[in-house]
């Protein structure tokens, strides 16, 4: 039997999986292997949260490969130069692998065509993370898109996604190469602090079916009702299990289709929304393959003069702890640090004060969200800063600076998900909880709060930083 290596890396799933069907199809023996190659991500090898969630992750591939009688292989070093040793140490003569769209792995995936078949390998990569690839959709005059709602129409028009494959069958060569132990990869922290996140996650491919089942019953008739209000559980929690290829986008869409098919006209609303918000991250990952500078410059050229303030280190502290005194960002960097997530409306609160009220570069934020979300993704989490900056593809005006408080008074009205998150401020009555700082003394006191022990006074003016930002942004526009 002939045998070919299937490179795993963002696709840990044995179910609509291309590299290995297309290998069982081929009549390949198939040997999985995981090579750990974190200098190959160029600026952006994986945080922490991210690492965590790998480690278990790779840890459920294995147990379901051995259940097929198989296993994962897993290397580490540079990835090349390893799936050259590994065809010179197993004879293998092809090496499959979904694609990957960030700029350092076009480079890597680049050169491993280009080096691997030089060695007369068959090499072959496959789509699979995404419902579209990003160079399939172009405008009329065959540019990419840079605003969502026509790249959208656009790759509505080109049809329903396909239909996702199965669970692969796989057929293991007589002989299988060493691997290492998946602790030696270090992946786990060394100091516990991810108890939070165990609590909350269930990485792997059995968990993401558990997190699509979950939404399908509980949460999708809502989803256009709900999935604003961050004390509701009205989201699918799928963006890590996404990220980590644990589910393909093609599964969730074809999940969602079919349980709005079932339900009625009553979620079809809801199935909609949910599809554009998959739109989203396609939209993101079509930028990025297109915007290679995306994660690290403003696409639009201006905010490369802006104002940022220079004696930032203490409030970014303030903001990264949950400590900035206004209590719907605090609530959000709490959650982010407890459960490695954030709640997509308050991620737009909380980036919007970093950037506009405390005038610190979004830069800066989306590393800490790189180190510290489970579904850090490179394309989604660096378009969602330059967003919330006003400097990116399709971005929000930079005069659109949102108010914390007004936010938690409209969505998150009975103040549930400031007292989740913000014990201190539990006892005072809803209204309160939005801006303490404008609380009665009388209601401070009942509470057994006082401003600066218990809680912290705000570390800025909302209305005066609001002002000094827009004098900032008018400073760039007059360049």
């Amino acid at each position: 039997m002939s045998t070919a290596i299937v490179w795993l890396r963002r696709d840990l799933r044995l179910h609509d999986h291309a590299p290995m069907a297309a290998a069982t199809e081929r009549g390949y023996g198939i040997i999985p292997v995981y090579v750990h190659d974190p200098d190959g991500e160029g600026d952006w090898p994986a945080g922490a949260a991210s690492r965590w969630w790998l480690h278990l992750s790779l840890a459920n591939l294995d147990s379901s490969l051995r259940a097929l009688g198989s296993r994962l292989i897993l290397r580490r070093g540079p990835s090349v130069e390893t799936l050259l040793a590994l065809l010179r140490e197993t004879g293998a003569g092809a090496v499959f692998w979904q694609r990957l769209y960030t700029p350092a792995a076009v480079a890597r995936d680049q050169d491993a065509k280009t080096r691997l078949r030089q060695a007369g390998a068959e090499v072959r990569s496959y789509p699979g993370g995404l419902l579209h690839e990003p160079w399939t959709v172009r405008t009329g005059e065959g540019h990419h898109y840079r605003t969502f709602t026509p790249f959208w129409k656009a790759c509505r028009t080109l049809g329903e996604p396909r239909a996702p494959r199965g669970a692969v069958r796989i057929e293991s060569p007589a002989r299988m190469p060493g691997s290492l132990e998946l602790e030696s990869l270090e992946l786990l922290p060394r100091t516990p602090w991810e108890g939070g996140l165990r609590q909350t996650w269930t990485p792997g491919e059995q968990g993401a079916e558990h997190a699509i089942e979950r939404f399908l019953r509980e949460g999708l008739a809502g989803y256009d009702l709900y999935r604003d209000l961050p004390a509701e559980r009205g989201t699918s929690r799928l963006s890590p299990h996404l990220h980590f290829g644990e589910i393909s986008p093609a599964q969730a869409h074809a999940s969602i289709r079919a349980a709005a098919a079932h339900d009625g006209d009553g979620a079809a609303g809801a199935a909609e929304k949910f599809f554009s918000e998959l739109g989203w991250r396609e939209f993101a990952h079509h930028v990025l393959y297109h915007e290679p500078s995306m994660p690290d410059e403003p696409l639009d050229r201006r905010f490369a003069h802006f104002p940022w303030r220079a004696d930032g280190r203490g409030l970014l502290h303030a903001w990264q702890r949950g400590r900035t005194g206004i209590p719907l960002v605090d609530a959000g960097m709490r959650e982010l640090w407890h459960t490695g997530w954030l709640h997509n409306r308050v991620r737009m609160v909380a980036g919007s004060f970093l950037v506009k009220n405390l005038r610190l570069p979004w830069q800066l934020g989306e590393r800490w969200f790189w180190d510290t979300l489970v579904d850090a993704d490179l394309a989604n989490n660096s378009l969602g800063w330059q967003w919330v900056a006003g400097s990116g593809a399709d971005a929000a005006p930079y005069f659109r600076i949102f108010n914390p408080v007004r936010q938690a008074e409209r969505f998150d009205p009975a103040g549930r998900y400031i007292a989740r998150w913000l014990p201190e401020l539990r006892a005072l009555p809803a209204p309160a909880r939005f801006a303490p700082w404008q609380a009665e003394p009388r209601a401070l006191a009942a509470a057994g709060i006082e401003l600066g022990r218990d809680y912290p006074r705000p570390v800025v003016d909302l209305k005066s930083s609001r002002e000094q930002a827009l004098d900032a942004f008018r400073a760039i526009k007059r360049r």
